[in-house]
């Protein structure tokens, strides 16, 4: 066989757990055996025809089994792994963070014969042993073969390095692991990474008392990214000690599941740090630029992301960027430079082309905005990475500290788009996404991510993990007129009031009895389409569109002019046509989950906008079809 397995593979994997890279370590090439997906992971057992050990290939490795240069029954070659302890079975677990494919696909499995010494027996192949199961023949016990342990760099330093600085020595005592081996199950580690981002310190109050809270983004030199919590001492102890851009050696730390709704960064787990957290600066060598990896939204696909917590990474062409302009903060008063850039990409090309509005801030508009002034006449391409997905006359992106900025990148996506602007998108119509072209200060969004009834009401899990946005076409089919319509509100805060003792109504925000209040709409309509039909929550601003009155007036016919006028007031304002832009979330009831939909925003329908967009939507269909064909 002209390839094949590196002799006791298995072995040197078990007597060295955490090998130093700065070592001369030996070939390892194992067989890949059950290969099997578990989510954007791949799990396998690793053979070396004798031995076996569970393994998981890292999700950065995931390309290499999709494309299929490493197969099931294949060879590969191990270059940096970790070899965990599985708290609760007594068992290995090998997590593979970088290899090589070395061959496809044997014929079958490869077994070799085992030898044990000083028995004189032979194990056949159909004898193979896994690490986790302990085999006894004829009354010897089989162990992993021990080889010796490879020296460390800290046991062939000279002794005069002793008394080097603590970072130096924490990176010649241990090995330091990439990001994108680290799991909740893992021992002791070492990371070296650098602050991308720095969270301000912040206050809390729960059942247990007040606290403080704060936390980082760190990325690796392999541009893996993790977040960072610390809480109350662990805070107080490192919010000093991090600092923007500076590269460090972490260790202690416990990590666990990340909590979709509030992490910022693509990884599976959230990392925490405790006041016995080992945090050094690395001040003994050259530090590391993260090698920055994007994960590029199309413009046409911002809309679910409207106001959310998820960032996005873009990448377009620059059509224009605007003069500097100073912002005053509402919050502090303070003031900060702005620049808008517009940025087109080639979503639905080459008929039409989407473009957005970015926001750049303080040293990015002053400094990045400048440059891409300097060059806007030559329509340079620009990727950007962690922008905020907001809602100002339609989507629009805005940057943040931690944004990163990268003009004309060296990148597959970027030499792509610039071959379709130069051979044609230069020439194409312009649309802004979630933009109604003939009314600039109207309905926003009301014509991004435009789905049926029926796409809402048959996917109950939209909305569990953060509310999903969508914009509808739909008509008012019902309104309950014996449904609480409205609530008294406040006429300073507009929060719930009470009624006070003897007379008038008290406002619990503002601390304060009022003579008078006012009504707030706070109802349920249902609405319907071609498709089905649905129950929204719709709140006194949208209300005020949908019914021509607010609820002081539609009291006041009510009361004045009896129930008649009101149920024909309230009728007058069915089956009329609207655009709605909806929320949808999930929440639980008598433990079953429910679906809210809430609408956010009401317009009238502009049918020559409407049917701008319903040519624009013919014409995506028909390219779809073309390129079936």
């Amino acid at each position: 066989m002209a390839k094949t397995v590196s002799p006791n593979s298995v072995s040197v994997i078990l007597a060295n757990p955490c090998p130093d890279s700065s070592s001369d370590f030996p070939e390892i090439v194992v067989q890949v055996l059950d290969l099997k997906a578990t989510g954007n992971k791949y799990m396998f057992m690793a053979s070396d025809g004798k031995m076996k050990v569970r393994a998981l290939l890292q999700s950065t490795l995931a390309s290499e089994v999709t494309s299929g240069k490493i197969q099931n029954l294949g060879l590969i070659r191990v270059l940096d792994y970790t070899l965990n302890d599985i708290p609760t079975k007594n068992e290995k677990f090998l997590i593979v963070s970088k290899c090589d494919a070395v061959s496809p696909a044997l014929e079958a499995e490869y077994k070799d014969e085992v030898k044990v010494e000083g028995s004189g027996t032979d194990l056949k192949p159909n004898q193979v042993m896994d690490v986790d199961v302990k085999t006894e023949y004829a009354g010897i016990a089989l162990k992993p073969k021990q080889e010796v342990m490879a020296k460390s760099a800290a046991q062939i330093v000279p002794d005069q390095r002793g008394n080097m600085a603590p970072a130096a020595r924490m990176s010649m005592t241990r090995r330091v692991h990439p990001l994108a081996s680290l799991n909740p199950y893992q021992g002791n580690w070492t990371i070296k990474v650098r602050v991308t981002g720095k969270g301000n310190m912040r206050t809390y109050r729960n059942a247990r008392g007040e606290g403080c809270v704060f936390n980082v983004e760190l990325t690796d030199e392999d541009g893996t990214q993790i977040q960072a919590t610390m809480f109350n001492d662990a805070a107080k102890k490192f919010f000093d000690t991090f600092q923007m851009g500076k590269v460090y050696f972490i260790s202690k730390g416990t990590l666990k599941l990340a909590n979709k709704q509030f992490k910022t960064v693509e990884n599976d787990y959230e990392m925490t740090l405790n006041e016995n957290s080992e945090v050094e600066e690395d001040n003994n060598e050259a530090t590391f630029l993260p090698e920055t990896k994007f994960s590029f939204t199309p413009i046409d696909e911002l809309g679910p992301y409207v106001n959310g917590r998820e960032l996005v990474d873009v990448i377009g062409v620059v059509q224009s960027v605007s003069p500097t302009v100073s912002i005053r903060r509402k919050s502090n008063n303070e003031t900060i430079p702005k620049r808008d850039i517009v940025i087109a990409d080639e979503t639905y090309a080459p008929i039409i082309k989407k473009t957005v509005v970015v926001s750049l801030w303080n040293d990015l508009a002053t400094s990045f905005g400048q440059e891409l002034l300097d060059m806007a006449n030559k329509s340079p391409v620009v990727a950007m990475k962690s922008l905020k997905v907001g809602e100002f006359q339609g989507v629009s992106l805005s940057a943040l500290s931690k944004s990163i900025m990268v003009v004309d990148p060296d990148m597959p996506e970027a030499k792509k788009l610039r071959f379709w602007y130069d051979s044609e998108g230069k020439d194409t119509s312009l649309a802004a996404i979630g933009q109604s072209p003939s009314n600039r200060n109207g309905a926003r969004s009301m014509y991004s991510d435009r789905v049926s009834l029926s796409h809402i009401t048959s996917n109950p899990s939209l909305g569990e993990d953060k509310p999903a946005y969508f914009s509808i076409k739909a008509y008012i089919s019902a309104i309950k007129p014996d449904q609480a319509m409205w609530y008294r509100a406040c006429k300073t805060c507009s929060k719930k009031v009470t009624e006070a003792v003897g007379s008038g109504y008290w406002c619990e925000g503002c601390q304060k009895n009022e003579d008078v209040c006012s009504l707030r709409y706070i109802m349920a309509v249902k609405v319907s389409d071609a498709s089905g039909e649905a129950f929204i929550s719709v709140f006194n601003d949208q209300a005020d569109k949908m019914i021509g009155c607010t609820a002081d007036e539609l009291n006041e016919i009510k009361l004045h002019d009896g129930e008649a006028s009101y149920q024909k007031k309230l009728k007058e304002a069915t089956w009329v046509p609207h655009l709605f832009r909806v929320s949808v979330t999930t929440n639980e009831y008598n433990n079953e989950k429910r679906q809210r939909i809430t609408a956010r925003a009401v317009a009238p329908i502009d049918y020559a906008t409407e049917s701008k967009y319903l040519v624009e939507d013919m014409t995506k269909i028909k390219l779809s079809k073309n390129l079936l064909n």
